[in-house]
């Protein structure tokens, strides 16, 4: 198996957790020219939005890490992922929707900012007030999903917790954390000890601890950010709406396959 991934991504970290988890071997690859929209070769022939995650196994081609978590838990059974109940497999759908989605987007807006220096100053600081309440109440959701429960998957760690593991544990990493005691952070830290989250989690850390060149990247022309769908909704409701202006201006952000 192939994976192509960046591990900052929320969604191939993702993918990383459930291959480890199912005692899969795979080999990862960064594409080049990723971010950049200007993608060739192998990965581009394979992931037309040129998005990773995308793995390889065999013949297939499979991208969204949505349909990688179905086609892995459908041709590698075991072991299960999803929870045996229909109402409990509905559930860590529906928690994995609204982190991909919602929570993916305020992660990723806060990034544009601390990362990227899309915005500073008063509209800076606006802007994460703005992002650490939404966050806040993202949280909350959570927490009442996870209740007194030791996973979201229920009996033992699985989809939901996997799904959600990324977005919070990068929520902590930008300081907006809940409290130790809180039923999340004690959900956290169960997690990080769950070798396959780990693993994965090392991995983001390393790369984050790159991306202090991330504005200077973005000046040279070196990569355009995607602006796409829930991403795209954050900026224009969250106060960015001049920094869309502005990178389009400056053609430093772009927007999905086709164009």
């Amino acid at each position: 198996m192939l994976l192509y991934e960046h591990p900052l991504s929320s969604y191939a970290q993702k993918v990383k957790i459930a291959l480890r988890e199912k005692g899969l071997k795979f080999d990862v690859e960064t594409p080049q020219g990723l971010g950049s929209g200007n993608s060739a070769g192998p990965f581009a022939a394979s992931s037309p939005r040129l998005e990773v995650p995308t793995l390889i196994d065999g013949d297939a081609q499979i991208f969204d890490s949505t349909i990688i978590l179905e086609y892995l838990e459908d041709k590698y059974p075991s072991p299960t992922l999803l929870p045996k109940d229909p109402a409990m497999r509905a559930e860590a759908r529906m928690i994995e929707d609204l982190c991909d989605t919602l929570y993916e987007a305020i992660n990723w807006g806060i990034g544009e900012i601390s990362w990227f220096k899309r915005a500073e100053g008063t509209q800076a600081d606006q802007m994460r007030a703005t992002a650490s309440r939404q966050t806040a109440e993202i949280q909350a959701w959570l927490a009442g999903k996870l209740g007194d429960k030791q996973w979201f998957n229920g009996e033992r760690f699985g989809w939901a917790d996997l799904s959600v593991a990324p977005y919070l544990n990068r929520s902590f990493h930008y300081g907006l954390g809940t409290p130790a005691s809180s039923p999340l952070a004690r959900w956290r830290e169960r997690i990080r000890q769950v070798p396959s989250v780990a693993e994965t989690f090392k991995e983001f850390d390393a790369a984050a601890g790159s991306m202090g060149d991330g504005a200077a990247r973005l000046a040279s022309g070196a990569i355009r950010r995607e602006y796409r769908d829930h991403r795209l909704e954050w900026m224009m409701k969250s106060g960015g709406i001049q920094i869309v202006l502005d990178g389009l201006a400056k053609n430093n952000v772009r927007f999905t396959w086709p164009l």
